[in-house]
């Protein structure tokens, strides 16, 4: 029962208390891109929860296995491996998916969230728990693709999915459809998901620096972060 009570909390921490778009802010360039229409957010969604959900598998099973001094590009590798089958897919089964997608179906590669989740999560846990992970995280970023690519889809063309809803199709607001809606959009819907969440006992989400970064640890940035803020605190002991 503690397994599945674990496994069933791994999963529902992606829908909102961690969702990777609304409360961490991850993937937010496909988010603003892919979501003009419902079509193109869900297809984005999709094939992003499959790489997900691939890649932790892959990526946990092999944990014990790959130095970690060479992780990130064996991550890197996993990823654009899984990115290339699903791109392949799409072109095959669904050209008119990939037409509306773009460059920014092969560059989930490069998605945060998937890359995130493999250091945070899949590279320290169970094969198990890693997929529930990644598949939770998968459809949390997916509904927050649709329900942003919905509301500007129908308030910026007046239709839903394609389908003209008369009422609106006659004075759309394109706005809604340019890049100033969809940030507009994203942080009507960031501010709601904050606030239920918060309703409901989670903790406030917060935007983390460079150590929440894959490459903090080679990163010079990160090391001017580090030495400043300890040059902050020593300076506050001192002044004490």
């Amino acid at each position: 029962m503690a397994e599945k009570k674990s496994l069933g909390k791994e999963f529902s921490k992606g829908l909102l208390a961690e969702n990777p778009t609304l409360r961490l802010v991850l993937g937010t360039c496909p988010t603003l891109a892919t979501t003009t229409s419902v079509t193109s957010a869900l297809g984005m969604g999709l094939a992003a929860s499959v790489v997900l959900v691939c890649s932790n598998i892959v990526i946990s099973a092999l944990r014990k296995v790959i130095p970690d001094k060479v992780r990130i590009p064996a991550y890197v590798v996993v990823i654009a491996s899984f990115v290339t089958i699903v791109q392949m897919l799409v072109k095959a089964f669904a050209p008119e998916l990939d037409e509306q997608l773009g460059v920014y179906l092969p560059l989930i590669v490069v998605n945060c969230i998937i890359l995130g989740r493999a250091e945070a999560f899949a590279s320290k846990n169970p094969v198990l728990a890693s997929a529930v992970d990644g598949l939770g995280m998968g459809v949390g970023f997916t509904a927050a693709l649709f329900l942003m690519g919905a509301v500007r889809e129908i308030l910026g063309a007046g239709s839903f999915a394609g389908i003209s809803i008369p009422v609106l199709s006659g004075n759309p607001m394109l706005i809604f459809i340019l890049p100033p809606g969809g940030f507009f959009v994203y942080g009507i819907l960031m501010a709601t998901a904050n606030r239920i969440a918060e309703s409901r006992g989670k903790p406030r989400a917060e935007l983390r620096g460079c150590e929440a970064c894959p490459m903090a640890s080679s990163c010079k940035l990160n090391k001017r972060e580090t030495e400043s803020e300890g040059a902050s605190v020593e300076s506050k002991e001192a002044a004490n």
